[in-house]
């Protein structure tokens, strides 16, 4: 978080009426202030609690798996979540899809003079939980500001690093033809819950950001099946975006099958009035995974035994096509393409 040790305070922090102001981001007092009264209280942990610009931590054996990404959306707050939580999400996913046990966070925060400091307040007592119950820990971070009108209230960047076990092979690259496409739910549900936030659209059943970390999924699926060839979260650009990515990057071409991909009926509805196609909308706690189809059994199994995957499903096959196409049976009986998103369907999702 890096703040100045100096803590001659005069007062506490006002975090019921009182803003972000651009000494909150000046490396002196108030900065310092800032960060021990909100961050430091939030977050603590051992290795915080140093105060130092760095983090120094011991990982198990294995291999060292990183990543980093930077989260903006509008509104801040939505159903079933908000920005913290889903920056804390986010990356334990992004290292869970190489089948890593997520170790430790870094958060980076961009906050806009005048922000109030009850949101922001709220917005980091949200990481801190959802850090807490994953059990991955933000351990380092800074603070910037800006002038009011060149940000968007707050801008969160983490980083993660975790390790994966010797023997696991998960990537992108490593789909074959053959192989079976599963999904561990439906889709759908973060992109439509934030879109009705927005657009202060009132829907009569709830629609739920589905935000969550999967790592503690991702580790039976590999306890169950250790070959698992490809995962990868479905963020933005959706499903459709995602599987043409592997099939990108592995080469090979994907059937899929509309009729067996769940969609909670209440955002398909949602979809159709607004005109989207789930396969392209956000979502915040699903995975892809692809492995033998004679693992595919197997692994569904274990899916539907933790609660973050008891709607999963095989959804299709890849098969060999130098030419890369993903495509669909549709429940009428034909056949589409489903090409990569062009545009954005719904902007500022994540």
């Amino acid at each position: 978080m890096s703040g100045n040790r100096n803590t001659g305070y005069v007062r506490p922090l006002d975090l019921r009426d009182g803003r972000v102001e651009m000494s909150h981001g000046s490396g002196g007092r108030a900065m310092a202030q800032l960060v021990r009264e909100l961050f430091l209280a939030a977050f603590d942990n051992d290795i915080l609690r140093q105060m130092n610009d760095q983090a120094i931590f011991t990982l198990p054996p294995g291999r060292v798996v990183m990543t980093t990404d930077s989260y903006v959306v509008s509104p801040l707050f939505f159903p079933g979540g908000d920005i913290g939580c889903m920056s804390v999400h986010g990356t334990i996913n992004d290292l869970a899809m190489s089948g890593a046990r997520p170790a430790y966070l870094a958060a980076s925060f961009v906050l806009e003079e005048g922000f109030a400091l009850a949101e922001l307040k709220r917005v980091v007592d949200s990481m801190a939980r959802a850090a807490l119950l994953a059990g991955v820990p933000v351990v380092t971070g800074d603070t910037k500001v800006v002038e009011r009108g060149k940000g968007d209230g707050v801008f969160i960047t983490t980083t993660g690093v975790g390790v994966v076990a010797d023997g696991i092979d998960i990537s992108g690259a490593n789909a074959r033809p053959g192989d079976s496409i599963l999904l561990s739910g439906t889709i759908g549900d973060h992109g439509i819950a934030v879109m009705s936030k927005r657009e202060d659209l009132g829907f009569r059943t709830a629609i739920e950001s589905d935000t969550a970390a999967l790592h503690e999924l991702v580790a039976a699926m590999v306890a169950a099946v250790p070959g698992i060839h490809a995962m990868r979260d479905p963020t933005r650009g959706g499903l459709g975006t995602t599987l043409n990515e592997i099939a990108a990057q592995s080469g090979v071409g994907m059937m899929i099958e509309e009729a067996s991909i769940p969609v909670a009926p209440q955002v398909e509805a949602a979809c159709e009035f607004l005109g989207f196609d789930p396969l392209y909308v956000a979502n915040e706690g699903k995975l892809v995974a692809i492995c033998r189809q004679q693992d595919a059994g197997r692994l569904l199994a274990a899916m539907r035994a933790h609660p973050l995957g008891a709607a999963a499903a095989v959804i299709g096959e890849v098969r060999q096509d130098r030419n890369g196409f993903v495509q669909m049976k549709t429940r009428l009986g034909g056949q589409r393409i489903v090409d990569w998103l062009t545009g954005e369907q719904l902007p500022r999702i994540c």
